[in-house]
């Protein structure tokens, strides 16, 4: 991407010629953060964030409230925010969003939610945001979680203690309506969180519950329901979250976290299906389905323990319960049909996805003695995964029994060099994983033919370097390289067989995915003009890409390679209280469909996102804040045969504004401010002969809220 590399180079001349402020955290964030300061939880170290060669994000619960005020959810603000992240589908379902056009792992806590042996892509929706202190995103293909962050990590952070003892509550109240205000459109929202801290003991439980309505699009139509994937619009959800801490010793915290959180669609509407020759989406008319209605349960239990002076250094426990059950729509679909069964050929049914976790992760991370400018953290991670996906009108098992066990231990070293002036970071993660099938049989429309179980295993090490340079106060460039790791939707892979006599212990697909990060960027970060620079490219040579076929999404494992160039500027003005921001990515990725050797067909919409800019004007004084921002999504195209999967691009404005009183603070968002009409990237670009899926992004909205802290 010689397009890029120019860019990159420009830009940190800009940055340097210009007494510029880096923080990547805060490019889109009016108030001043001290980027030297931040401690991300999810890099596994007590380090600052500006020791390590990563680029990272933090988005503090200000900022997370205002975009989550918006747009509704976690992963609308995440999406919001980054420019590397992908437009989101606008459906309960993320299947193809992607952070630098790969998967990134969602977490709590720096506990995985996503379910790698059968991937419902539902792991954005797992808790709700009142319950969420910060927002740690880190950028590319690590290990630094385990298994899956091949696109990078965005770990969500619990609320904390409260700062003194007593009782504090926290509430929240809002309203959203469409702009045509039609009574079916209309959703509320209402939370509480208590605390209460008495020395050394405190205890935290809170509640919300959500109703949404209808969603409208730009030309005021009612927006088509994904009947099968699952819909946010026309759902409820409730969220219950307790914590409960104890302060060992001045240094040692033990802390108990709980979380339920179940999001339900209601079913009030069927879609219409549009026309895509006519460039009319499809649209949603009162109605009834069969079977259950989509929905998404999640279920979190962990128990930690921190010292931040034993030994000398700072011992990290922890250890987790996780369950997930995703129930998704149903159809006469051809992949269900059994004549065995109704030969008919008239069968409904519907698929469930049911998976539970336990883990456990401990660490030591302390100065080595004698050498204290080299700080080195140590560690061991378990993980034991049992997932399935049955059909819940018939009983049949689609995808059977799978158990992941992952065993990994760590080491991570970061020395100081040349009077703080240059960082040396790196370390090695070794991961052993077994997964273990049982004898089954395929759906007969795969067959059906009779699977023999097994239990491939593999070990792999893997590894990462990078170093740092601070040249002067407020200057910082930095190199790394990194490996990911993941492994293919493996619940495809098996619900897919089509041959017999297949030996699942020496099955080719179901090899893991590792892919190579490597990335340069630099940073500056002095007063009141900031700005950052970033270039990376991806490779994997054996990576999992989701290929559409006979209406059921399948796995091939294909090399791919991605590039991208990523940049953001921020600017407090000489005007008091207003700061401007702006940021850029451009990603570019390719693989080799044809097998002919050479890496050189465009990723299609499903496997990466459209180049994008986001500008933001941010204004405080006294009570008084606001904000406008716009999302500019660019015109995609891919070389391929068809022109149908070209992205035309659009463009969207936010806004969001608030006032302090002494009762609380009472706010309004605005969704897409100037209505405007778009097809999402999602449904231009992917299943262009379906007019079922042709879905219209959502038009103006308004959310007005108040939030108190008593």
């Amino acid at each position: 991407m010689i397009r890029a590399f120019a860019l990159l180079v420009a830009t940190s001349a800009l940055a340097i010629s210009s007494s510029v402020d880096a923080q990547t955290t805060a490019a889109e964030d009016a108030s001043p953060v001290e980027t030297n300061e931040i401690v991300v939880t999810a890099t596994r170290t007590q380090l600052p964030a500006s020791a390590l060669p990563l680029t990272v994000d933090v988005i503090d619960r200000e900022m997370l409230a205002r975009q989550v005020q918006i747009s509704g959810s976690t992963v609308d603000a995440v999406s919001a925010l980054l420019p590397s992240f992908s437009p989101t589908r606008e459906k309960l379902s993320g299947a193809g969003e992607s952070l630098r056009g790969r998967a990134p792992l969602y977490a709590i806590n720096g506990i995985p939610q996503s379910t790698p042996v059968r991937d419902g892509s539902r792991d954005g929706y797992t808790i709700d945001p009142f319950f969420i202190d910060r927002v740690e995103v880190i950028y590319g293909s690590n290990a630094l979680q385990g298994i899956g962050a091949t696109g990078g990590v965005v770990n969500q952070v619990t609320v904390g203690a409260p700062a003194s003892d007593g009782i504090e509550v926290r509430a929240l109240a809002q309203i959203t309506a469409s702009d045509n205000f039609e009574s079916e459109g209309i959703g509320a929202k209402a939370g509480s969180l208590v605390s209460y801290r008495r020395g050394d003991f405190d205890v935290s439980i809170g509640a919300t519950t959500e109703r949404r309505g209808a969603f409208f699009d730009g030309n005021a139509n009612r927006i088509g329901v994904d009947g099968t994937q699952g819909e946010v619009q026309d759902s409820d959800s409730w969220s219950v979250f307790a914590r409960l801490g104890y302060d060992v010793t001045p240094t040692a915290r033990l802390e108990l976290i709980a979380n339920r959180f179940e999001l339900k669609g209601n079913a009030h509407y069927v879609i219409v299906p549009g026309d895509r020759a006519t460039g009319t989406p499809s649209t949603s008319v009162r109605g009834t389905t069969p079977g259950a209605a989509p929905s998404n349960t999640a279920e979190l239990l962990s128990a930690s323990l921190i010292d931040s002076d034993l030994g000398g250094g700072t011992l990290i426990l922890q250890g987790f319960y996780s369950r997930t059950d995703d129930v998704f729509g149903g159809g006469v679909f051809g992949t269900f049909q059994d004549p065995r069964i109704d030969p008919s050929g008239t069968l409904f049914d519907q698929s469930a996805n049911q998976s539970r976790k336990l883990g456990g992760k401990v660490s030591y991370e302390r100065e080595v003695p004698g050498l204290e400018n080299l700080v080195v953290t140590a560690g061991f991670d378990a993980l034991f995964d049992r997932t399935k996906q049955t059909l819940a009108q018939t009983g049949r098992v689609w995808v059977p029994q799978s158990d992941f066990r992952s065993l990994a231990p760590f080491v991570q070293g970061n020395l100081t060099v040349l009077d703080g002036v240059v960082r040396l970071a790196g370390g090695m993660r070794y991961e052993n994983v077994e997964l273990s099938v049982g004898d089954y049989e395929t759906l007969y429309s795969y067959g059906p033919v009779q699977v023999s179980g097994g239990s491939p295993s593999f070990t792999d090490l893997l590894l990462n370097a990078g170093i740092v340079v601070e040249p002067i106060d407020g200057l910082r460039a930095y190199a790394n390289y990194a490996e990911g790791f993941t492994i293919a939707d493996v619940g495809r892979i098996l619900r897919g067989i089509t041959q017999p006599d297949v030996d699942i212990d020496t099955f080719l697909s179901l090899e893991p995915v590792v892919s190579n990060n490597r990335e340069l960027g630099v940073e500056y970060d002095q007063g009141r003009l900031t700005a950052s620079a970033s270039y990376f490219w991806s490779t994997s040579d054996f990576g999992s890409l989701l290929v559409l076929r006979n209406d059921v999404f399948e796995v091939e494992r294909q090399p791919i390679e991605i590039e991208g160039f990523e940049a953001s500027l921020a600017w407090r003005t000489p005007l008091p209280g207003l700061s401007l921001s702006g940021g850029y990515a451009a990603l570019q990725g390719r693989t080799d469909g044809d097998n002919d050797g050479r890496v050189d067909e465009d990723l299609d919409g499903a496997n990466i996102s459209p180049d994008r800019i986001n500008l933001a004007a941010d204004y405080a004084t006294g009570p008084l804040s606001a904000r406008v921002q716009a999302r500019m999504y660019l015109a995609r195209e891919f070389n391929d045969v068809f022109t149908a999967t070209d992205f035309e691009g659009y463009t969207l404005l936010d806004a969001f504004v608030s006032y302090r009183t002494a009762v609380g603070e009472f706010s309004m968002g605005v969704q897409n401010i100037t209505d405007a009409f778009y097809v999402t990237y999602d449904s231009d670009t992917v299943r262009v002969t379906d007019n079922s899926r042709f879905f219209a992004g959502r038009g103006r909205s308004f959310t007005l809220g108040w939030r108190g802290t008593f």
